[in-house]
């Protein structure tokens, strides 16, 4: 795999709303104040003051899906020489690809999402994005519409090829919870257990209540910059080690290969990428963040990028791996589950601040490299960051 990658860009800037605020306040009866555009705007700023850089340095744009790009440019006062709309780990990609190429210098990574003042629904029969972007849609007729459903049926089978218990995976939310509770910005702090996590109500079986993602308003942004410029700005700037991706599309409106193959393949293609466009290893990585909108994906990716074999996940994190101290601390933040549903964005800001060591109590020690994974839609896509 090609290494031309490594080292390109780096991010200098991190920034996000104060989602734990917000979410109190809907809680309370008050109606969100920002759309998901102003939501994307005040991150902006907060990454523009955290890279230390005018927005007129800023000559890319990639703006999230959630927000129109022409308008967010025009809001921001950004007239990009580049640009365009990714979701988190394929905008970071890009942004990436386009300093290689010299189509820019500085890239504003921006994403906002009103969701949960929004009331976004995301399953039923006017799930959000339809068939032309959640394939599971195809299956509406009978009664196959959401996507806590379509990880239910997968995750079912799995355990019972695999052996993996409802104790075994309530591990996860109980990890994330711990890593929440040190989080001052997350919006679920109170710790469980494993008894908490099975006395929880099944939304559908064999997801609790605690396997899923919160939905809640927020907004995301990261300034990345060419290595060379970056390394003049600050002096620690996190560095994009790795980048890399793999779509299984044969057979995807069946939903085929995720029913049956968990991924494993397109994570085990992208570990070679990744990893060797790195020139790191699985003992190498001090920390993963894992796209959770479901529990469930902690144990795949594990499996799927050699942190341990195949049908061993399980043990893996009954054993304490993925909490804080352990082997491979996962979703240091809370991630999806416990700190904010940004849809992958925030996973990569967390990346940032573990890797500059700025993350108090639940700093991971002499954090070197952050592995990112995403295993979702049908594809899988990996970032290392590192110092």
């Amino acid at each position: 795999m090609s290494n031309q990658l490594s080292n390109v860009a780096a991010v200098v800037g991190i920034g996000h709303t104060d989602w734990r605020k917000d979410y109190a306040a809907h809680r309370a009866g008050e109606a969100g104040k920002l759309d998901s555009i102003g939501l994307a705007s005040l991150a902006f700023t907060r990454a523009l003051k955290d890279a230390g850089i005018s927005r007129d340095e800023v000559d890319g744009l990639i703006v999230g899906p959630t927000t129109p790009y022409e308008r967010m440019g025009e809001v921001l006062g950004i007239d990009a020489r580049w640009g365009g709309q990714a979701d988190a780990m394929l905008a970071v990609m890009q942004a990436t690809m386009a300093i290689h190429a010299g189509l820019a210098e500085v890239v504003a990574l921006v994403y906002g999402n009103n969701q949960r003042t929004g009331k976004t629904n995301y399953g039923g029969a006017n799930a959000a994005g339809g068939a032309s972007f959640l394939s599971y849609v195809y299956h509406a007729p009978w009664g196959f519409t959401s996507q806590g459903a379509l990880y239910a049926l997968m995750f079912q089978r799995y355990m019972e090829e695999t052996g993996l218990t409802s104790t075994q995976l309530g591990e996860v939310a109980v990890a994330q919870r711990l890593a929440a509770s040190l989080n001052p910005e997350a919006v679920m702090q109170k710790r469980i257990t494993v008894e908490d996590y099975l006395a929880s109500d099944f939304v559908c079986e064999p997801l609790h209540l605690f396997d899923y993602c919160l939905v809640n308003d927020g907004g995301v942004a990261l300034i990345i910059m060419s290595a060379e410029r970056a390394r003049k700005l600050r002096p620690d700037p996190v560095m994009i080690h790795g980048v890399g991706r793999y779509d299984l599309n044969r057979g995807a409106t069946s939903l085929e290969p995720r029913l049956t193959e968990y991924y494993l393949p397109a994570q085990q293609k992208v570990a070679a990428q990744v990893f060797d466009m790195a020139g790191v290893g699985p003992e190498d990585i001090s920390s993963a963040q894992i796209y959770d909108s479901f529990s469930c994906h902690i144990p795949l990716a594990l499996e799927g990028y050699g942190y341990c074999a195949p049908g061993e996940a399980g043990r893996f994190m009954q054993d304490g791996n993925i909490k804080l101290g352990g082997r491979l601390p996962v979703n240091t933040s809370g991630g999806h589950l416990s700190e904010s549903y940004m849809q992958g964005w925030g996973h990569q800001i967390e990346a940032v601040r573990q890797i500059r060591g700025t993350c108090g109590e639940r700093q991971v020690e002499n954090c070197r490299f952050v592995h990112y994974s995403s295993d979702v839609a049908g594809k899988a896509v990996s970032i290392i960051y590192g110092r």
